[in-house]
C-alpha cells in the first residue's frame, strides 16, 4: 500500500520548512535511508530520509515551496500503483491534510498510510485566481507578470515556475502600474514601456489596434534575488532590533600582551583541548566572567519588564553559508576554559554544517560577535532583542605609547564595541562593564584561574 512521507518537525518552535533541493524524482527506487530532499527552516537545514522502501510515485512540492510540518512531501509505493485517491488527501501544500498522520520526532520523517479518496479541483488563490507556488510568485513579481492570471500546469491547476517562464518567453511583462488593470493583458502583447513592458495605456488600447513601439534605452543588466529563508528572517530581525530599542555603542581597548602570551602557551601545551583555545575563546570567557559583576547587562527587556538572569546563556554570532546564526552556549558561566572552548567549537560547527538543533538558536541572555579576524578595528553590533547588550570583539592592532622613561614605543591592543539598550542601561553602567572587561583581558591569566 502506498505511504505518504510528511514534512518533519525540526524543533518545538518550527511550523514550516522550505524545500530547497529535491534529491529524487518520480520513478526512483528508495530505501528507508535514502535521502528525499534538502529542507531549510529560518534557522537550520537538513536532509530528509525516506523512512520507507518503494518507488517514488509523486512529489507534492517544488523547490522553493514552503511546506507546513506534518504535511505530505512524497508518496512511496509499488510501480504502477493507482494513487489518484491520494491527490486530495496527502496533506501537501495544495491538498487537504492526510488522515491520522504519525507525529515525527525532530529531524525524522513521518509516514502516513494512504487515506480515503477525496475529490480534487483546481486550486484558487486569495483573489480568486489560480494559486501559485512561492517560487513562481516570486519570479512573477520580479518580472512584472500577474501570476494569478496565468494558466497553471501544476497539480490542481497550480501556477508553477515553468508557467511563469513560459509567459516570460511569450512576450513582455506588465509594469507595476498596469498590474492593477491586468484583465486586458494578452500574453505576447507588445508594450510601449521600458523594455517593451505593457503599460496601463497599452491595456486600455488593447482592442484599438496595434501599439506603436517607442525607442527605449537598453535595459540595465541586474539580478533580483528575493529574500527568503534565513536571509529573510535576518533582515526582519535586524529591522525589528533597530525599531524597538534605543541602541548606543561604546568602544574601548585593552592591552593584548597577556592575551597573546597565554594563547601561545596554550597552543604549545600537550593537552589537545587547551591547544585549541583561541583568542576568541579567551575573550568570550572573560566576557562571561565579567557579566557576574554586572547583572543588568545580562538581561532581557520585554513589554516594559526587565528580566535579569542568574546564569549566562551566551549567544555566539556565527558566519554560515546560509547567513548569520547565533547558537546559544547554555550555562556558560558554569564552564571552565577547556569546556568553554570545546563546546563553542561544537556549536559553531553544527551551525555551519546546518545540523544544529533549532532549539539551540534561541534563549541567549548576552551575545558576542567577533569580527577581529577580518581586521575590523571598530563596529556597531546590533542587539539581538530582547537582549539588552551585545559585545563586538575587534582586531588586535599596534598602538603608540609613551614608556615610563619618556621614550615612545608600541603595544598590541584589542578593541571592544559594546552596544547597549539605553532604555535600561545608562552610559555609566555600560562603561563600567567595559572597564572591568578590559581589566579581565589585560590580566587574562588571573581571569582564567579565577
Amino acid at each position: 500500500m502506498a505511504q505518504v512521507v510528511v514534512m518533519p518537525q525540526l524543533g518545538n518552535t518550527v511550523e514550516s520548512c522550505l524545500v530547497t533541493t529535491w534529491l529524487v524524482k518520480v520513478g526512483d527506487v528508495v530505501e528507508p535511508t535514502s535521502l528525499l530532499c534538502e529542507i531549510e527552516t529560518d534557522k537550520s537545514a537538513m536532509e530528509v530520509p525516506a523512512g520507507v522502501s518503494g518507488t517514488v510515485l509523486a512529489l507534492f512540492a517544488e523547490e522553493g515551496d514552503e511546506v507546513p510540518v506534518k504535511q505530505a512531501l512524497v508518496v512511496v509505493g509499488e510501480p504502477g500503483e493507482d494513487i489518484s485517491a491520494l491527490r486530495g488527501t496527502t496533506g501537501a501544500p495544495t491538498d487537504p491534510q492526510p488522515a491520522a498522520p504519525q507525529t515525527a520526532a525532530a529531524g525524522e520523517p513521518a509516514v502516513a498510510a494512504a487515506a480515503a479518496p477525496a475529490a480534487s479541483a483546481p486550486e484558487a488563490g486569495a483573489d480568486g485566481g489560480a494559486a501559485a507556488s512561492p517560487r513562481a510568485r516570486g519570479l512573477a513579481g520580479a518580472q512584472g507578470i500577474a501570476a494569478d492570471l496565468l494558466a497553471g500546469s501544476g497539480p490542481h491547476g497550480r501556477v508553477i515556475e515553468r508557467d511563469v517562464r513560459a509567459a516570460m518567453a511569450a512576450g513582455p511583462a506588465l509594469t507595476v502600474g498596469a498590474r492593477a488593470d491586468a484583465d486586458g493583458f494578452v500574453p505576447g502583447q507588445q508594450g510601449s514601456g521600458i523594455g517593451g513592458r505593457v503599460t496601463r495605456a497599452d491595456l486600455a488600447n488593447a482592442g484599438a489596434g496595434p501599439v506603436v513601439e517607442t525607442p527605449t534605452s537598453p535595459a540595465e543588466e541586474y539580478t533580483d534575488t528575493p529574500l527568503k529563508g534565513i536571509r529573510k528572517v535576518i533582515a526582519e530581525r535586524m529591522m525589528n532590533s533597530l525599531a524597538t530599542s534605543a541602541q548606543l555603542t561604546y568602544t574601548a581597548t585593552a592591552p593584548a600582551a597577556a592575551l597573546l602570551a597565554l594563547r601561545k602557551r596554550l597552543k604549545d601545551a600537550a593537552d589537545s583541548d587547551l591547544a585549541g583555545v583561541t583568542i576568541g575563546d579567551l575573550v568570550g570567557y572573560a566576557a562571561v566572567r565579567t557579566l557576574s559583576k554586572h547583572p543588568a547587562v545580562n538581561a532581557h527587556l520585554t513589554a516594559g519588564v526587565v528580566r535579569t538572569f542568574a546564569h549566562v546563556h551566551l549567544g555566539m554570532a556565527v558566519d554560515t553559508p546560509r547567513g548569520l546564526l547565533v547558537p546559544t552556549l547554555r550555562l556558560a558561566d558554569t564552564l571552565n576554559l577547556r569546556q568553554f572552548s570545546v563546546q563553542t567549537k561544537q556549536l559553531a560547527g553544527e551551525a555551519i554544517d546546518g545540523t544544529i538543533n533549532p532549539d539551540l538558536l534561541g534563549g541567549a541572555t548576552f551575545t558576542v560577535s567577533n569580527l577581529g579576524a577580518f581586521g575590523i578595528e571598530s563596529f556597531t553590533p546590533l542587539l539581538n532583542v530582547p537582549q539588552v547588550a551585545i559585545l563586538g570583539v575587534d582586531a588586535i592592532f599596534p598602538r603608540a605609547v609613551i614608556n615610563a622613561d619618556g621614550t615612545i614605543g608600541a603595544e598590541q591592543r584589542i578593541g571592544f564595541s559594546l552596544t547597549a539598550d539605553h532604555q535600561v542601561i545608562d552610559g555609566a553602567d555600560a562603561a563600567r562593564y567595559l572597564k572591568d572587561l578590559c581589566a579581565a583581558v589585560a590580566e587574562i591569566d588571573l581571569t582564567v584561574l579565577g
